[in-house]
C-alpha cells in the first residue's frame, strides 16, 4: 500500500457547499500540512535533525538504491526478479514454484517496470531514459502465462503509467525525453486490454487470473475456474483502470473497475459495514467472513479514499467514511488492530496481525485521524526493535506468528507520512533505524535479501521488486527537502504500490457519468462525513510535544505489558451481558468458566494424568447462540493447541558465511538436529573454516582426517543415520557439521524445515553442533568453497552482526594490492552451481525406506479430529492450560532473558573496532546489536 503524496494528514479548512468541493480541500492541504511541519520541526527540546544529517542519510538511501538496482540489471535482467544470494535471475518455470507469490512474474521484466518512477524521484533521469528504452524496446506482454490480475495492475499497468506519467513531466520541462511520444502508454493500454477478459463474470468481479495471451476461457488459457477472489484483489483496481481511462479517453477500463468496486459495497455486512476477506466472483457470498484492515483487504480501503481525491465522486468518500467508522468501532483496539467476524464484529477472528496493516496509519493520516496512526505505529516500530524487521505476522502478545520478512515498505510508507503530518523528528530518527537495520541484516553482495526468519537472521533468496518500487521512495522523501526534488511530489497520488499518477487527470476525459450509487443501498447520515481535510490547528493545537504524548505510553508496550486494548464488549455493554469467553482467557479452575462451558455445550474431562479435555456436543448447548460460541471457542483452543505443540519443537538455526567477501552477510536457514551442542544454551556459537569429509556420505571413518580437523565438516545426506556421520566427523576431529541435502533443488523456500533426528540411541556422547541445509543453500557454501577455498562460517542460533573491521581491513588491503585488481568483482557472489572442487566419494542410496529419520520441526505431534457435531482438544495441563501469560495491568516481562541473553553486547573476536572502520561503512552504527529475546515457534 501506498500514501497519497496528495493529502499528508494535515490540511487546510473547506467550503460548505456541495460543488466540486473536492478538489480545493486537498490542495489546500499543502499548505497546512507544511505549517504543522515547521510549529512541531522548531518545537524546543524536540531534537530536530540537522539538515547535515538529514542530507547524508538520503545519501546513503540513494547508494542502498544503486546497490540494488545495478545488481538486478547486472545479474537478473531482462528477469522479473533478482535472486541475491545466487546472483541470478528469477525466472518462472525455471525455479521450483513458490505458489501465489509467482503468479506476480509474467516474463515481463518486472522489477524495471515498477522501478521507473522510483528513478526520477531519486532523480535518476537518465538511468530512467535508458530504462524506458530498454523496457520500449524488450518488453513482450503477450506471454503466454498466466498471472495474478491483482499483482499484474498495481505493479505492471501502474509502472507503466507511472513512467508515462513523469516522462511526460520530464518531456515538458524540456531537458530530458524529448524524443518520447506516449510509448509506455500504449504498453499499458495493451495490457489493460489482455486484463479485460477476466472480467467476464455475472456479478463485474475479476477473476484472480489471467493468461496473457489467451485470457481467462480460452481452452489453453489454463485458468477461469476460480470461484473466489480476495476484496484487495477486487477492489484495487480503480486507480489505475481510472487513469488508463483518463490518458487514452478510453472509457471502458474506469467503466469495469467502477463496476466491481459498486459491487463489493452492495455487498457488504449491513449490520456492521465490514466485508469479508475472500467473496465469491459469481454469486457474491463471502467466502472467508473474516475481517480486518490486512491482507486481503487492505487496499480495497485505501483505493475508495483515493479514488475520491483522483476522481472526485462523492461516492466513494461515503463509502470509506461508512467503512472507516465500522473499522474504528470494531476493529481498533489501540494501539492494535485485530480481525472480527463480519456478522459478529465484537467477536475477534483471530489472535494475531499480519504486517501489512502498517500500511494503515498512513492512511489514517490521509484521513486526518492522527491519534490512532501514531499509536498502532508505534507498536509496530517497538515490534521492529524487538526483531530487527516486521515479522509476517506477530500476536497479539508480541511473539513471532509467521518469521518471514520479504522486505516490505508499509512501515516506511506511513513512517513517511506520519512525519509529513508532525514534522516531528522522531519520525526520522525511525527512518534512520530502517536504513541501519536494512544495511545490518538484509545487505548481501548482490543486493538485499529477504528474512527467512527474524528471529535466527537467516536469508531468502528473494528481493521483490515492491523493494524497488516502495522501500527507497519513501526513504528517501523521508529525508528529503523540497529543493531535493526535480518536481512538486504534491501534483501528485500514490497508487498502493507508490506508483505517481497526476491529480490533473481528475479534469480530464470525464467520459464516465457520475452516479453516486451508496444511498441506493443505505441512508447515510451526510453530517457525519468531513468533506475536507482537517485543519491542523485542530490537528496539533498548539501543542509541539502532541505526539510525543500519544507514544509515550507505548514505550514498553511489546516488553512489559499484555496489551489487549479496551475490549470492544466492555465499552458498547458496559454493565451489561458480558462478551463470549475467549480461549486464550480459559481457566479450568476458575468455576464461572466451568459455567461458562456448559452454557456453550462444552465438556470438561478431567484424565488421570492431570490433564483436561475438552469436548463439545452442540445440541447441549442453551441456544444456537451459544452453541456458535462454543464452536468459536473450540476452534481457538484448537489453534492454541497447535501453537503449544509446535512450542515444543526447535526453532530454526542460522549458517553464517563470515569470511571474505561475505563478511555475515549471507545467512542461510538451517534446520537443528535433535542431539549434539544446543546451540541456543551458545551465544557464541561455533566459527570455523568449512571442508569436505571423504567419504562425502560420512557413514563410515573419516578418511582424511588432517582436511578435518578444527573445522566444520561438509557431508551428504543419505546411507546411514545422522547420529553416525556426527560421530564419525566427531572422532576425526571436527569441531561441527553441516548436512547438505542430495535432493537436486530442495530450498528452504519451498519445503518445510527439517530437524534431525537421532538413531533411537543415547546420543550424549555427541558434543559437536550439527545443522542440516536444503540442496540450494548447502550449493551456496560449496560454491563459494570453488570461487574462494577458504570459507569460515558461524553456526548459531541466530544471526550475529557482521564482522565489520575485517571487512574494512580487506577493502583497504584490495585498495592497495595491485595483484588484485578484480577484488570487487570477488564480492558478487557466485551464479551457476557447482560442485565442490574435491570429488566426494559417490555411492548409490540403497532402495527403500530412506535411514536419515527427518521430523519437520513445525510438524504438529498429535493430530485434531472434528465431526460435524463433536469437537474436542488435545489434552492439556491442567496447571498450565492456556491461562494468559499476563493479566491486564502486569508490568513483568512475559519471558525471562537467560544470563546469556542478558548481555547487551555479543562480541565475536574481543577487538575494539577503530573510529576509521565506522566512517567507512555508511556511517553506521556499529555496536553489536542487543540479542533477540527467545521467540517460541
Amino acid at each position: 500500500m501506498s500514501g497519497a503524496a496528495g493529502c499528508q494528514g494535515g490540511g487546510g479548512g473547506g467550503d460548505g457547499d456541495r460543488g466540486p468541493r473536492w478538489r480545493r480541500p486537498w490542495k489546500l492541504l499543502a499548505l497546512g500540512l507544511l505549517s504543522a511541519s515547521s510549529v512541531l520541526a522548531a518545537a524546543p527540546g524536540a531534537g530536530a535533525m540537522s539538515k547535515e544529517e538529514k542530507r547524508q542519510l538520503g545519501n546513503q538511501v540513494l547508494e542502498m538504491f544503486d546497490h540494488a538496482y545495478s545488481n538486478y540489471m547486472e545479474h537478473a535482467y531482462p528477469a522479473d526478479e533478482l535472486m541475491p544470494l545466487t546472483c541470478r535471475g528469477r525466472v518462472r518455470g525455471q525455479e521450483p514454484s513458490r505458489g501465489d507469490v509467482d503468479d506476480a512474474l509474467g516474463k515481463f521484466s518486472l522489477t524495471l517496470i515498477d522501478t521507473l518512477d522510483t528513478l526520477v524521484v531519486l532523480n535518476k533521469t537518465k538511468e530512467f531514459e535508458e530504462a524506458v528504452k530498454k523496457v520500449i524496446k524488450d518488453v513482450n506482454l503477450d506471454n503466454d502465462i498466466v498471472v495474478s490480475v491483482f499483482e499484474t495492475n498495481i505493479r505492471v499497468l501502474g509502472g507503466l503509467l507511472g513512467g508515462h506519467s513523469v516522462a511526460i513531466m520530464l518531456k515538458e520541462k524540456g531537458e530530458y525525453m524529448q524524443w518520447y511520444n506516449g510509448e509506455l502508454l500504449h504498453m499499458a493500454k495493451e495490457l489493460g486490454y489482455k486484463l479485460l477478459p477476466a472480467f467476464n463474470t455475472t456479478s463485474g468481479l475479476p477473476y484472480p487470473r489471467v493468461n496473457l495471451k489467451f485470457g481467462v476461457r480460452h481452452p489453453e488459457a489454463r485458468t477461469g475456474t476460480e470461484t473466489d477472489t480476495c476484496t484487495a484483489c477486487a477492489g484495487t483496481l480503480i486507480l489505475e483502470f481510472a487513469a488508463l481511462s483518463r490518458f487514452t479517453g478510453t472509457s471502458i477500463f474506469e467503466e469495469y473497475a467502477r463496476k466491481a468496486l459498486d459491487f463489493i459495497w452492495e455487498k457488504r455486512q449491513r449490520s456492521s459495514n465490514l466485508v469479508g476477506v475472500t467473496i465469491n466472483i459469481h454469486t457474491g457470498d463471502w467466502v472467508r467472513k473474516d475481517s480486518g484492515v490486512g491482507a486481503g483487504i487492505d487496499s480495497y480501503y485505501e483505493y475508495l479514499l483515493k479514488a475520491y481525491v483522483l476522481l472526485g465522486d462523492d461516492s466513494f468518500l461515503e463509502r470509506f467514511n461508512t467503512h472507516y467508522n465500522a473499522i474504528m468501532r470494531y476493529i481498533s483496539q489501540p494501539p492494535l488492530l485485530l480481525d472480527v467476524h463480519i456478522h459478529k464484529p465484537m467477536l475477534n477472528a483471530r489472535t494475531w496481525m499480519d504486517s501489512l496493516l502498517a500500511f494503515f496509519p498512513g492512511l489514517q493520516v490521509l484521513k486526518g485521524d492522527i491519534r490512532p496512526a501514531i499509536e498502532t505505529h508505534e507498536m509496530l516500530y517497538q515490534v521492529i526493535k524487538k526483531h530487527n524487521f516486521l515479522p509476517e505476522a506477530f500476536t497479539t502478545d508480541f511473539r513471532v506468528h509467521w518469521a518471514q520478512h520479504p522486505l516490505r515498505p508499509e512501515f516506511a510508507e506511513s513512517t513517511y507520512f506520519l512525519y509529513k503530518a508532525t514534522g516531528d523528528p522522531y519520525y526520522l530518527e525511525v527512518g534512520k533505524t530502517l536504513i541501519e537495520n536494512l544495511n545490518k541484516y538484509a545487505r548481501v553482495p548482490c543486493g538485499f535479501a529477504a528474512m527467512k526468519d527474524v528471529r535466527t537472521g537467516s536469508h531468502e533468496d528473494r528481493m521483490d521488486s515492491f523493494f524497488l518500487a516502495e522501500m527507497f521512495k519513501y526513504l528517501y522523501l523521508l529525508f528529503a527537502d523540497k529543493e531535493d526534488m526535480i518536481f512538486d511530489i504534491e501534483d501528485y497520488i500514490f497508487t498502493t504500490e507508490a506508483h505517481l499518477l497526476p491529480l490533473w487527470l481528475s479534469t480530464t476525459n470525464q467520459t464516465i457519468a457520475k452516479k453516486n450509487t451508496t444511498t441506493e443501498y443505505t441512508e447515510l447520515d451526510d453530517s457525519n462525513f468531513d468533506w475536507t481535510c482537517p485543519n491542523t490547528q485542530i490537528l496539533f493545537p498548539n501543542d509541539p510535544m502532541f505526539a510525543q504524548s500519544i507514544r509515550e505510553p507505548l514505550k514498553n508496550v511489546v516488553d512489559k505489558s499484555c496489551p489487549r486494548g479496551i475490549s470492544r464488549a466492555e465499552e458498547s455493554l458496559g454493565s451489561g451481558p458480558k462478551p463470549p469467553l475467549r480461549a486464550r482467557d480459559f481457566m479450568a479452575s476458575n468455576p464461572e468458566h466451568l459455567e461458562i462451558l456448559k452454557k456453550m455445550g462444552v465438556s470438561l474431562i478431567h484424565l488421570k494424568d492431570g490433564r483436561v479435555q475438552l469436548v463439545q456436543h452442540a445440541v447441549q448447548a442453551a441456544s444456537s447462540l451459544d452453541a456458535e460460541d462454543g464452536l468459536r471457542f473450540m476452534q481457538e483452543m484448537i489453534e492454541l493447541s497447535s501453537q503449544q505443540q509446535k512450542e515444543q519443537q526447535l526453532p530454526p538455526r542460522a549458517v553464517q558465511i563470515v569470511s571474505h567477501p561475505f563478511f555475515g552477510r549471507v545467512v542461510l536457514t538451517a534446520g537443528p538436529a535433535q542431539f549434539g551442542m544446543d546451540l541456543s544454551k551458545h551465544k557464541a556459537g561455533t566459527r570455523g573454516f568449512v571442508a569436505t569429509i571423504k567419504p562425502y556420505n560420512g557413514c563410515s571413518e573419516i578418511t582424511n582426517p588432517e582436511a578435518v580437523k578444527e573445522k566444520i565438516a561438509l557431508m551428504q545426506r543419505g546411507q546411514c543415520m545422522f547420529a553416525e556421520k556426527a560421530r564419525n566427523i566427531q572422532k576425526a576431529g571436527a569441531i561441527g557439521g553441516i548436512v547438505i541435502d542430495d535432493n537436486e533443488g530442495s530450498s528452504s523456500d519451498t519445503a518445510p524445515l527439517f530437524q534431525m533426528a537421532g538413531d533411537g540411541k543415547n546420543t550424549d556422547d555427541i558434543t559437536i553442533p550439527m545443522l542440516f541445509l536444503f540442496n540450494k543453500e548447502g550449493n551456496i557454501i560449496l560454491d563459494a568453497i570453488r570461487e574462494y577455498e577458504a570459507v569460515e562460517v558461524l553456526l548459531s542460533d541466530k544471526a550475529k552482526d557482521r564482522d565489520l573491521e575485517m571487512e574494512n581491513m580487506d577493502q583497504k588491503l584490495s585498495e592497495n594490492d595491485s595483484h588484485k585488481q578484480n577484488s570487487e568483482e570477488a564480492t558478487s557472489a557466485f551464479q551457476d552451481v557447482g560442485e565442490v572442487s574435491e570429488e566426494p566419494e559417490e555411492e548409490e542410496r540403497s532402495d527403500g525406506i530412506d535411514p536419515d529419520s527427518l521430523a519437520p520441526a513445525n510438524a504438529d505431534s498429535d493430530s485434531v479430529s472434528i465431526s460435524n457435531q463433536d469437537y474436542y482438544v488435545p489434552e492439556l495441563d491442567e496447571a498450565s492450560a492456556p491461562e494468559p501469560t499476563c493479566t491486564q495491568g502486569d508490568n513483568q516481562p512475559q519471558e525471562q532473558k537467560t544470563e546469556a541473553e542478558s548481555n547487551s553486547k555479543v562480541s565475536w573476536d574481543n577487538k575494539v573496532q577503530p573510529m576509521e572502520s565506522i566512517l567507512a561503512d555508511w556511517n553506521e552504527d556499529i555496536e553489536a546489536f542487543e540479542m533477540m529475546e527467545k521467540d517460541e515457534l
